[in-house]
């Protein structure tokens, strides 16, 4: 008797993960701070924000803020990002190898899917910039349920897929994505190490393996369905 597969759904973050967006995220935070009369906080510190929804990112980045105040910096945020786009000066780069392995996940029978802390708009421009919306089945984000870590994003996409938790894996690169996926409870929350932050983070998070390069995906799907 054929193996049934065990996982269905492969979802994915997207800033960190799937592309690089350090640099534009760090200039649209500059921007919204230096408007609001802020002292804009470092890069590294930026870093530390990626993934959770905007506001809360704002409140990360100035703890002694309003709600108010990070109400208005994330819209200057939003703005900011937005002039980028409508310029055409947003730099999001594929990490390396990351088209090939979506082709390969596809015919391999796998669907997939995003749960990230961008907007929807935001979302598809990015993946649409790339010419890889269409790989993606699913599409979680901030819009539709609360931020990482809370495990809305992915308990959304299993009621769309029709997915149980033991059929989905998540990858992502910040332990607020290693987070939810252990919230979430589902079969594995796998993390890069070429995103923004450290490989302990993820672990001590509780991702189930780290990923060196996107390649290394494939054996670690292997070995889940091997243990079903």
């Amino acid at each position: 008797m054929a193996m049934t597969r065990r996982i269905r759904l492969v979802l994915f973050d997207c800033d960190g993960t799937l592309v690089d967006s350090q640099e534009m995220i760090h200039y649209a935070v500059t921007a919204a701070f230096t408007r609001h009369g802020r002292e804009a906080p470092d890069k590294e510190s930026v870093k530390r924000i990626v993934g959770l929804p905007l506001v809360g990112a704002m409140a990360r980045l100035w703890p002694e803020a309003s709600p108010e105040d990070c109400e208005t910096i994330g819209g200057y945020y939003r703005e900011a990002f937005q002039g980028l786009r409508a310029r055409g000066e947003v730099h999001e780069p594929l990490f390396p190898g990351i088209r090939e392995a979506l082709a390969k996940l596809e015919s391999d029978g796998y669907l997939l899917g995003i749960a990230t802390g961008k907007s929807r708009r935001g979302l598809k421009a990015t993946l649409g910039l790339h010419g890889i919306l269409d790989r993606f089945v699913c599409l979680q984000t901030s819009d539709d349920a609360p931020g990482k870590p809370h495990p809305g994003m992915l308990e959304n996409a299993m009621a769309e897929m029709g997915a149980s938790a033991d059929e989905i894996v998540f990858i992502g690169d910040t332990s607020y994505d290693m987070e939810m996926a252990v919230n979430a409870g589902i079969a594995a929350g796998l993390g890069v190490s070429w995103g923004y932050h450290p490989p302990d983070d993820l672990e001590a998070a509780g991702a189930r393996a780290i990923l060196s390069r996107i390649e290394d995906l494939f054996p670690v799907l292997a070995e889940l369905e091997e243990a079903s």
